[in-house]
């Protein structure tokens, strides 16, 4: 075995609350608007649910609901289908990308977890539950930051998204690495680190920052430690259910987690 085979070559990041958009807060007023807009009443929970997949996958996630479906039918005397869900994608794809500017800050830490990576030599890759044209307004507020990743790979690039593996296929092929061992996924969604999962990469859930607890920065600071204790209790442990080798508050944390798995991988452990 060579020594890039034994050690670490890239890290994949996800983006809205795991790089940016602390609470990943955008899509979620979005998501509520949309159905609000043809009528029919969503909870914040329910718009989180299936945060991470494709957002057309996201939409027909929310709408297939029970207390949503019924809604959809006494409004429109028929079934929730696929047709209404290419609709609503359509209609919500210019919403969420008219939000996400007012949702682009850093998340505290991330960019100098990035370049202390890039430090030490490794590429950075990127792949996202938003589609190509909400991503071309994020990544340009992102690289006038200073984040611009070796790739990105959209939901909608591919013939599925998460929790298929395509994604991080397609990350393997543009950083040039392999085998998946010596990559690592970073994630705030279950989908997320599944889709790391299912490609062979080890996976890091950020359980603070993002999905799994859905608070912005100012709310989260804004509560008390024993409250902020059971927060990251249950983000924890909806991230380890999904199957996260570790989990972090955020990003700001993974560089010795990197050392760890660094250290797993030597003594011959896979993910």
């Amino acid at each position: 075995m060579t020594a890039s085979n034994s050690s670490l070559q890239a890290v994949v990041f996800d983006w809205a609350g795991t790089v940016l958009d602390f609470g990943s807060c955008a899509p979620m007023g979005a998501f509520v608007r949309l159905f609000e807009r043809f009528g029919i009443d969503i909870t914040i929970a329910e718009a989180r649910g299936p945060m991470g997949m494709a957002k057309w996958d996201h939409i027909k996630a929310v709408g297939s609901l029970p207390r949503v479906a019924a809604q959809w039918q006494q409004q429109f005397g028929r079934d929730f289908a696929d047709a209404d869900v290419d609709h609503l994608y359509e209609v919500f794809t210019p919403m969420n990308a008219a939000v996400v500017p007012d949702f682009a800050d850093f998340i505290p830490g991330a960019l100098e977890t990035v370049s202390a990576l890039r430090a030490r030599g490794f590429k950075i890759g990127s792949t996202t539950g938003y589609n190509r044209p909400i991503m071309e307004v994020v990544s340009k507020i992102a690289a006038q930051g200073g984040f611009v990743p070796d790739n990105l790979v959209c939901a909608g690039d591919l013939a599925a998204g998460r929790p298929s593996p395509l994604m991080m296929y397609r990350c393997f092929a543009d950083l040039g690495v392999w085998p998946p061992h010596t990559v690592v996924k970073v994630d705030d969604t279950g989908v997320g680190l599944e889709e790391g999962l299912n490609a062979g990469t080890w996976a890091v859930g950020v359980a603070i920052s993002g999905n799994a607890t859905g608070l912005s920065l100012a709310d989260w600071l804004a509560l008390t430690p024993a409250q902020q204790a059971e927060c990251r209790a249950a983000a924890t442990a909806q991230l380890k259910a999904a199957g996260a080798h570790v989990v972090i508050d955020s990003v700001a944390d993974l560089l010795p987690v990197i050392d760890e798995l660094n250290a797993r991988l030597a003594r011959g452990e896979r993910p």
